[in-house]
């Protein structure tokens, strides 16, 4: 199907880290008309390069392209026209109807399907597990570290998902901060400080929440009340570059790239 890129509409289901890498990729390679969905509150682990902060902040920017949050659909195309992304908060997907996408991202990374139907656009595509390719979703985009990273399914379903974070200088599990327990969450420390096995980074009620590693606090949510058992955190890098704290990772590009392979199957 011949239709510029240009004049493209995507819908990207999540502003997170890894939707934030694939819109930052699409907006590249020349779609501007992209709009992300997002929850009231936000809970990206790697904030610096997670388009979501708009919802918190009013507006942010990843590698050089700026988001801006929206609270009408009328208000989506003059920040098209102005070269941002719109960031549109309807965790019910309701604008959905009137923005009619041609593309439609299932970047929420649930390990499940929360309601994507492969009748939402002429080309749906679900990253990682709990999308069926050629039924609940056109295609499936593979999201597990290793030789399939970035693989495009038109049938069958990506890898299962393992609970075992993917390695990055030699650590896996290690790298990934934890919540001990349920309760309020409140830090000691901030986003890029350079952090020792063994420190305390914060606490969720009373109970310490350790590093495990040295490396760079390269993500770590906002402290937003109370939060559950073995909520995912925070983020520690062994490699300890401060320049990855801002910069989108090998995973999210590898993502970036699948989708678009994937919407120019479709649309060249």
């Amino acid at each position: 199907m011949s239709t510029r890129l240009r004049d493209l509409t995507l819908v990207m289901k999540s502003g997170g880290e890894m939707g934030s890498a694939i819109v930052w990729r699409l907006y590249q390679a020349g779609l501007r008309r992209i709009l992300i969905l997002e929850t009231a509150h936000p809970l990206a682990v790697r904030r610096t390069v997670s388009f979501c902060e708009a919802v918190h902040d009013g507006h942010c920017m990843v590698e050089g392209v700026r988001a801006q949050r929206v609270d009408a659909v009328e208000q989506i195309v003059p920040l098209w026209a102005d070269g941002q992304i719109p960031v549109l908060v309807d965790p019910e997907w309701s604008s959905l109807e009137s923005v009619q996408p041609d593309v439609l991202v299932d970047a929420i990374i649930a390990k499940r399907n929360l309601g994507t139907r492969r009748t939402d656009a002429p080309v749906v595509i679900g990253l990682g597990p709990g999308f069926t390719a050629g039924q609940d979703v056109h295609m499936v985009v593979e999201t597990k570290r290793g030789h399939d990273l970035g693989r495009i399914l038109t049938t069958g379903q990506a890898a299962p998902n393992t609970g075992i974070p993917g390695e990055i200088g030699g650590f896996s599990r290690e790298r990934v901060v934890r919540a001990p327990v349920s309760g309020r969450l409140s830090w000691a420390c901030q986003l890029g400080d350079m952090v020792r096995a063994g420190q305390i980074l914060g606490q969720v009620d009373i109970v310490p929440v350790m590093a495990e590693i040295d490396g760079l606090l390269r993500g770590q949510v906002r402290p937003n009340g109370s939060v559950p058992c073995g909520f995912k955190l925070g983020d520690i890098d062994p490699r300890g570059d401060r320049q990855f704290l801002h910069t989108i990772s090998d995973k999210g590009r590898a993502l970036g790239g699948a989708v678009l392979e994937a919407v120019l199957r479709v649309y060249h």
